[in-house]
C-alpha cells in the first residue's frame, strides 16, 4: 500500500505541506490546475514555487498569494466552493471533512454552531487553496494512508480577527486536542503550527510513524527563517507487508504490555490510574478479575504501550497503586486503518469513525460523545439521534469506499 509520513520537525502550514508534495513530484501545473478548477473570483490568486536553503537544506518553498479577501464566508459557502470544482469525488470528500473539522473546533472556540462559524482567516482564498491542494496532491501522489510526528508548539502571540490570540493558537489546541495529537515542545517561540496545518493533519494522518519501505523524500519550506531549519519532509514509500495472504490488516511496530496483580488497594482507585496511564501515552488500559494465592479475588492491570513508554507508564503503576513490581512482555498487533467523516442527521453533523481494510471501508460506527452532546443540545432523546447517526454512517460503508486514514504571516495558513 502507498503510504507517506510526514516528519514535522519545524511545524506544519498548509503552504509547507504543498512544498512538501510539489517537492516529492506533483507539478506545479497540476495544483494550478486544481485551483484553476474552484471557479474563484477572476485574477484573486497567484501560485508560485522555488529552491531555498533551510539551514543548509534545500527545499521547496510554494508561494500562495491572494487579493485582499473581505469576504467572511460561512461552512456552506466553502462546500459549495469545493463542490463545483473539477474534482475527483475523494478530493471533494476529504477537503469538505477537513473544512467541516474545522469548522466544529471555530464553533467550541467562539460559543456557535458549525453552520453559523464565520471562517475569517482559515476560509480566506489561501486557505481554501491550501487545503483542497493538500487533498489533491495527496490523492495524485496515491498516498492512501498518511502518518504524522509530533507536533513542536511554542509560545508568542499572533494577529486575528479578533485582535492579539495567544499561540498556540485557540483553533490549533482545539483540533490537536480533538484527536490526541502528541506534542513535543518547540525549539523557539512562534506559530509553527497553523490551524490550516492543524486540521490538515487531525482529519487526513494518524500521528504515528508506520513501517514502511522509503522510496522518495519531499521537503517544503517555510517563509519564516528561524534559527533552525523551517521545514517539514514527506517521506513516501511502500507498507511493510508481512505476509500477503493476510486479510487486510496493517501491522504495526513492536509495543509492549505493562501489567500487574493487585489484591490489596480500593476498587475506587483504579479508574483514577487508568486515566493517567492514558493521559500519559499509554495505547490502551483493561482491568481483568483474578484469582490470586489462597484464593483472594483480585485485579490484573493491563497496559499497552510504546516501547519508549515503557519506564515513564511502569513507573507511575509503581507510584499510584499498592503494587510491589509489574511484569512487561513485547507484543504485536495488526490494526486496521481508520478515518473519520463527519454525516448529517436530522439533528446536526456527528462525526463517524470508519474502519478500512486495504482500502475498502468494511465498518463504520457514529461517535457516541458527538451523539450525547447532539441529544443535550437538541434535547432529543439519545438513542433516537445515535440510530440516526449510525444510519447514515452504515450509508458511508458502501458509499464511500476510499476514504484517507484517519488531522505568521506566510506560515498562517
Amino acid at each position: 500500500m502507498p503510504l507517506a509520513f510526514l516528519d514535522t520537525p519545524s511545524g506544519i502550514s498548509g503552504d509547507i505541506f504543498l512544498g512538501c508534495l510539489v517537492d516529492a513530484g506533483w507539478p506545479l501545473d497540476a495544483l494550478r490546475a486544481v485551483v484553476t478548477s474552484l471557479r474563484l473570483p477572476h485574477n484573486s490568486w497567484k501560485i508560485g514555487a522555488e529552491n531555498v536553503m533551510r539551514g543548509g537544506i534545500r527545499a521547496t518553498l510554494v508561494h500562495v498569494d491572494v487579493i485582499e479577501d473581505e469576504t467572511h464566508r460561512h461552512l456552506a459557502d466553502v462546500h459549495e466552493i469545493i463542490e463545483n470544482g473539477a474534482l475527483p469525488d475523494d478530493v471533494k470528500l476529504r477537503a469538505r471533512s477537513v473544512f467541516t473539522r474545522l469548522a466544529e473546533a471555530e464553533a467550541t472556540i467562539h460559543g456557535s454552531t458549525p453552520e453559523q462559524v464565520h471562517f475569517h482567516e482559515v476560509g480566506a482564498l489561501d486557505a481554501i487553496i491550501d487545503i483542497v491542494g493538500v487533498c489533491a496532491g495527496l490523492h495524485e501522489l496515491k498516498v492512501q494512508r498518511l502518518g504524522a510526528s509530533a507536533l513542536p508548539l511554542g509560545p508568542g502571540w499572533a494577529q486575528s480577527q479578533h485582535g492579539p490570540i495567544p499561540l498556540p493558537a485557540p483553533a490549533t489546541l482545539a483540533l490537536l486536542a480533538a484527536v490526541d495529537a502528541p506534542t513535543v515542545p518547540a525549539p523557539g517561540a512562534g506559530e509553527l503550527v497553523t490551524p490550516t496545518g492543524a486540521v490538515l493533519l487531525a482529519e487526513l494522518a494518524e500521528f504515528r510513524q508506520p513501517a514502511m519501505h522509503l522510496r522518495k523524500i519531499g521537503c517544503g519550506a517555510g517563509r519564516k527563517q528561524f534559527d533552525w531549519p523551517n521545514l517539514a519532509r514527506l517521506w513516501l514509500g511502500e507498507e511493510i507487508a508481512e505476509d500477503a495472504d493476510r486479510p487486510g490488516e496493517t501491522p504495526s511496530g513492536a509495543l509492549v504490555i505493562i501489567e500487574t496483580n493487585i489484591d490489596d488497594m480500593s476498587p475506587e482507585l483504579y479508574e483514577p490510574v487508568q486515566r493517567l496511564l492514558l493521559e500519559t501515552g499509554a495505547l490502551d488500559v483493561w482491568t481483568t478479575a483474578i484469582s490470586m494465592k489462597k484464593g483472594r479475588p483480585a485485579t490484573k492491570i493491563s497496559v499497552l504501550a510504546e516501547p519508549t513508554n515503557e519506564s515513564t507508564l511502569a513507573a507511575i503503576l509503581l507510584r499510584q497503586t499498592t503494587t510491589l513490581g509489574v511484569r512487561v512482555y513485547p507484543v504485536r498487533r495488526h490494526i486496521a486503518e481508520r478515518a473519520f467523516e463527519t454525516v448529517a442527521t436530522p439533528y446536526g453533523s456527528v462525526r463517524v469513525k470508519l474502519k478500512r481494510l486495504r482500502g475498502e471501508i468494511v465498518g463504520a460506527k457514529a461517535e457516541f460523545e458527538d451523539c450525547r452532546q447532539l441529544a443535550a443540545a437538541t434535547r432529543t432523546p439519545l438513542p433516537a439521534v445515535y440510530a440516526a447517526a449510525q444510519a447514515a454512517a452504515s450509508a458511508l460503508v458502501s458509499q464511500n469506499p476510499a476514504l484517507p486514514a484517519h488531522s505568521g504571516s506566510g506560515d498562517r495558513t
